[in-house]
């Protein structure tokens, strides 16, 4: 068996291999949002189809999560990371240099799945390379502070690189990224093969997938038509569906994908649970104080991008400062709660946006409280979701991490986009202007994130526990 811990310089090249890949696996979810108005003026596709540059990567990342999680724990972590990065850094490449809408679309699809690849590998290397306690809350807490900042950090550099370059090169960035991961995974010492002969379970990827598709693409065309519309409804259903055969067929399965004794666990489920709905809430938010500071208050998306730097500095303080040095102590239990709180406090201050300029007034200090809430919330949960395993189970676990904050935004950002527009839609019937409208809908979507990170809170106080779990174990049994 291997050591149970690495060698320093392999810990170091662990790390950095592992925080490089999932900044770049989490600002893809929104560099793009930025670039498509001027990529749809270069290619000239329409304002229908443009959603599909940010659906065909969720789409594709989500849908074959669980897969990548088994190919990891099949050809080995290490492996699974590299030929994720490598296609990750192809389909890239191919879509920056794309000259139709189909092709940016397909090179879109291919990110995802190459990122289904990466993100579960990644997430088992950091476990398994870093299982004392105290190093792995170091590890977890930089780890969490760059999956938390991605979205934002996609927004800036999206803005930066579009404004000053091209938007061809949202895309390029990721070779870039791509290639600084690689050369930090040629020092990463691959953890030790597991004697896993399992399949890869073909009936349980494909009703994972299936289901994945008609979820998102239900939420994602609910968003656009209305919840009512065929289009709408009958994806969900077929999603919700799918869901629920998966559940029945991999049930006491030896061979299954997933295995469900993986969300008996009570802190696991609380951890999971946590990362869900801490999701839901915060790409909501980012997306509705994106659209405010550029349509509210006529910002250009450059400045935008900047507005959201306060975020990405409070969470990388919260982690660094509480989540690194107090998880090896105390366990999630206490820094989870007490980060939801400080969301929730954050997210009501959100619901008193004015009209008029007043930045520092009205959006840093909210900026700055969430930015510590999620500093306390993502790595304690990603950490102690991915502790007390075997080493066969490590990549099913991760996958089910990343599962559960991309269902989560998803879910969020279907949510609350509908609620903040149908309480516009009825202040402007009862005759309010549409500015005013506009930020009545905001206040009402920014109290329901305040509400599920309230939840968040209730659910990580009750179903987490005060104690650092043990780290991956040797055993397969």
């Amino acid at each position: 068996m291997s050591s149970p811990v690495s060698p320093p310089v392999g810990r170091r090249a662990t790390l950095f291999t592992v925080s490089v890949t999932q900044l770049m696996v989490s600002l893809d979810a929104t560099i793009m949002s930025i670039a498509i108005p001027q990529a749809q003026r270069d290619l000239g596709f329409s304002s229908t189809n443009r959603q599909w540059l940010i659906t065909a990567y969720v789409l594709a990342f989500g849908g074959f999560l669980f897969v990548g999680g088994r190919v990891g724990d099949r050809w080995g972590h290490r492996r699974t990371l590299i030929v994720g990065l490598v296609g990750f850094a192809g389909a890239s490449a191919l879509g920056g240099d794309a000259h139709s809408f189909s092709l940016l679309v397909t090179s879109r699809a291919l990110q995802g799945v190459a990122g289904a690849l990466c993100a579960p590998a990644a997430l088992a290397l950091l476990s398994l390379h870093f299982r004392a306690a105290q190093e792995r809350s170091r590890a977890f807490a930089l780890f969490g502070s760059v999956g938390a900042s991605g979205a934002a950090i996609g927004l800036l550099l999206g803005a930066l690189l579009t404004q000053w370059s091209s938007w061809r090169w949202c895309l390029d960035v990721n070779v870039v990224l791509a290639l600084g991961a690689l050369a930090g995974s040629l020092r990463t010492p691959a953890p030790e093969r597991t004697s896993d002969v399992r399949g890869l379970d073909p009936v349980g990827a494909v009703l994972s997938a299936a289901g994945w598709f008609g979820v998102v693409y239900g939420l994602s065309h609910g968003v656009r038509s209305s919840w009512t519309d065929r289009g709408t409804w009958l994806p969900l259903a077929f999603g919700v569906a799918c869901g629920i055969g998966f559940v029945l067929v991999e049930r006491g399965r030896s061979s299954a994908l997933v295995p469900l004794t993986l969300v008996t666990a009570r802190t696991r489920t609380g951890s999971l649970g946590a990362l869900f709905l801490a999701n839901a809430a915060f790409f909501g938010a980012s997306l509705f104080l994106s659209v405010y500071l550029q349509s509210s208050l006529g910002y250009s998306p450059l400045r935008s991008g900047v507005m959201f730097l306060p975020l990405i500095v409070a969470i990388a303080v919260s982690a660094s400062g509480a989540s690194a040095r107090l998880w090896s102590v105390v366990g999630p239990r206490p820094l989870v709660p007490v980060g939801m709180i400080l969301a929730v406090m954050g997210s009501v201050l959100f619901t008193r946006l004015p009209a008029t300029p007043n930045y520092w007034g009205s959006v840093f200090p909210g900026l700055v409280l969430i930015g510590l809430g999620l500093g306390l919330i993502v790595a304690p949960a990603s950490a102690s979701a991915t502790a007390a395993l075997n080493v066969r189970e490590v990549g099913a676990a991760s996958a089910l991490v990343n599962s559960a904050q991309q269902i989560g935004a998803s879910v969020g950002l279907a949510l609350l986009n509908t609620i903040a527009v149908e309480s516009a839609s009825r202040a402007e019937g009862a005759g309010s202007p549409i500015g005013a409208a506009t930020l009545h809908g905001y206040a009402v979507a920014f109290w329901w994130v305040a509400g599920l990170f309230a939840v968040g809170a209730v659910v990580s106080l009750v179903m987490l526990e005060t104690g650092t779990p043990h780290a991956v174990s040797e055993s397969m049994t």
